[in-house]
């Protein structure tokens, strides 16, 4: 009679050991809230510049380089 509680008590150990603890839940569950209230902060305020926009949204064409600074990459002159 002693073996089939021994096993289901093992199966138990091993399946509190596989759960994470709940104070790691509810920290999870917070930092998620957080993160979500931040962005709709963010998306309820707007632009934090007054003519900052998102590239490739404008309507002209240009890619997103104005003011008359020419972006190169690389070496070479």
């Amino acid at each position: 009679m002693e073996e089939p509680q021994q096993s289901s008590t093992e199966a138990g150990f091993a399946l509190r050991r596989l759960v994470p603890p709940p104070a790691l839940c509810g920290f999870l569950l917070l930092l998620a809230l957080v993160f979500a209230g931040s962005y709709a902060a963010g998306a309820a305020v707007g632009p934090v510049a007054p003519d900052m926009q998102r590239s490739g949204t404008g309507g002209d064409g240009s890619s997103g380089t104005e003011g008359g600074m020419d972006m190169k990459h690389g070496s070479g002159g």
